[in-house]
C-alpha cells in the first residue's frame, strides 16, 4: 500500500518506524543539550539533525503519530464547508 504522501501528512508507513523517529529526534536534542558541558556548544549542531528525524518540530511529529495511529481508520468527509471525521467504510466505531 504505497500511497503518495499528501501535503500537510507527516504520517509513517508504520507506528513502530514513527516511534522509532521520535526516538531518534528526542534523543538527539537530549544528547546535544547534555553534551554541551563536555563538547562544548559544538554539541549543539545535533540539535538540527533532530528536525529531520522528526520531518519538522517536535509538534510535527506529535500530528504525524496521531495520523499514523488513525490511517485507514477514519476518514474526512467535507460538505457544504463543514468537514467530520468519520470511521472509515467497513471499519467497525469503536
Amino acid at each position: 500500500m504505497n500511497t503518495p504522501a499528501r501535503k500537510g501528512d507527516f504520517a509513517s508507513r508504520s507506528v513502530p518506524r514513527h516511534l522509532a523517529r521520535g526516538a531518534i529526534g528526542f534523543g538527539l536534542i537530549a544528547g546535544s543539550i547534555a553534551l554541551v558541558p563536555v563538547v562544548g556548544p559544538a554539541a549543539l549542531l545535533a540539535a538540527p539533525l533532530a528536525l529531520i528525524a522528526f520531518r519538522g518540530c517536535p509538534t510535527c511529529w506529535m500530528v504525524g503519530l496521531v495520523q499514523t495511529v488513525s490511517r485507514g481508520r477514519l476518514e474526512r468527509r467535507c460538505a457544504d464547508g463543514v468537514c467530520t471525521l468519520t470511521p472509515a467504510p467497513g471499519r467497525p466505531s469503536s
